[in-house]
């Protein structure tokens, strides 16, 4: 990632595969998204990075890191693209960008005052409106869906 500063404010070290699994269980919606977003506001104001934290800069930096984890399976088969995580190697790699994406999307949430959890139960509930499940619909049909 390049940027006007050389540390990526994104990034603070990737967790080990047990110390995400055990984070993932503790991230819920609500009080542990705040403490997040609360944590990642003071790892970049203790660095001075609020400057660059601007809307902009943070939708493009959001960008490049989803684009960094669109590369780890832009060659790969829909087969192989399912048991990428069987790989350490890829696993950590997969952790690490997610975790990227989300720190990018939570700081820019933070930026415009946006409630993350709110948006996205929002926008679930707008979908199940929109795209009602179909009655004759079974388990084993698969049913298309928008590219939204």
């Amino acid at each position: 990632m390049s940027g006007e500063h050389h540390q990526e404010p994104g990034r603070t070290g990737g967790p080990s595969r047990e110390r995400c699994e055990d984070s993932s269980r503790a991230a819920r919606p609500g009080g542990e998204l705040d403490a997040l977003q609360r944590r990642l506001a003071d790892f970049a104001a203790a660095r001075r990075w609020q400057p660059f934290h601007t809307p902009k800069n943070l939708a493009v930096a959001l960008s490049v890191e989803a684009s960094e984890l669109v590369e780890i399976f832009q060659w790969l088969t829909p087969e192989e693209s399912a048991r990428v995580m069987d790989s350490p190697g890829t696993a950590g790699r997969v952790e690490d960008e997610v975790a990227d994406v989300l720190a990018y999307l939570l700081q820019f949430c933070q930026v415009l005052g946006i409630d993350a959890a709110a948006a996205l139960a929002a926008k679930i509930e707008r979908n199940e409106h929109r795209f009602p499940v179909p009655e004759e619909s079974t388990p084993d049909s698969p049913i298309r869906h928008s590219p939204e």
